[in-house]
């Protein structure tokens, strides 16, 4: 099986992962709505909701690294995402698909990127094919990297959350509509919640309060495709080394 089939299936969820991200902070939950009237009080003071939501937006654009945990329920079903990346666009981590089947991906530069797929991932992918096809799927890229080379397409749209430049460059300012709330702490840093509604769909933004006022999560209810997206590790070095060539197999020699 040609393994452009399976960075096709990684592909599609990754590049849902970005729409989702970027709909929740720059074209969904914060556009319309009423302007928060509360006096002045808390970490921000006399800040509204939506002028501190424009003030996390602009600390999170001038990231240089940054991890996503995301952990979503889609309308192609569940995906879940763990990857650090850096606007040189390094990057490494993990992504499931679906209920079953992990894939692990490193870009360590602007040519290769490398994908390890689990059992279960490779079952799934070679379903519907002989048994002998089955089983040499498995003997050839069961703990195994696939080394692809980074310019192409199928690869492009996999590293969708790779290429941290252009991804914060589509969070958009100008937010209208969110109401502050308490404060909490999210992975140890005190945050403040915002929130806003709409119809069944409720989503609450963390910025943290302390130290540059960075996204910390984003957590929405309700609605069509529910999830949480949590931002971590900013400016923190990524960690993206490639495998030893022992452990890689060549997308080219797939056929």
């Amino acid at each position: 099986m040609p393994a452009t089939a399976l960075l096709r299936r990684a592909a599609l969820a990754t590049s849902l992962c970005a729409a989702v991200v970027l709909g929740a902070t720059a074209c969904g939950p914060f556009s319309g709505g009423t302007k928060d009237d509360a006096k002045p009080a808390g970490p921000f003071g006399g800040l509204s909701g939506p002028q501190i939501v424009d003030k996390a937006i602009g600390a999170t654009k001038t990231a240089d690294s940054l991890t996503l945990d995301i952990d979503l329920k889609t309308t192609d079903g569940p995906v879940k995402a763990n990857l650090a990346t850096d606007v040189r666009g390094r990057c490494a981590g993990t992504m499931t698909l679906g209920v079953t089947g992990t894939a692990e991906l490193i870009r360590p530069d602007a040519e290769a990127v490398y994908m390890r797929f689990d059992e279960a991932f490779l079952k799934e992918q070679a379903k519907g094919e002989s048994p002998e096809v089955q089983a040499a799927v498995l003997k050839e890229l069961k703990g195994r990297w696939v080394k692809t080379d980074a310019k192409d397409p199928d690869a492009k749209e996999s590293l969708a959350l790779c290429d941290l430049k252009s991804l914060l460059a589509e969070f958009e300012q100008g937010s209208d509509g969110a109401a502050k709330g308490q404060e909490t702490t999210v992975g140890g840093k005190k945050a403040l919640t915002l929130t806003q509604s709409s119809g069944s769909e409720k989503t609450t933004v963390y910025v943290a309060t302390e130290g540059k006022p960075y996204l910390l999560k984003i957590v929405t209810t309700g609605g069509k495709e529910p999830g949480t997206i949590a931002f971590s590790d900013y400016d923190k070095p990524v960690v993206a080394k490639a495998p030893a060539k022992k452990d890689v197999v060549d997308e080219k020699s797939l056929g």
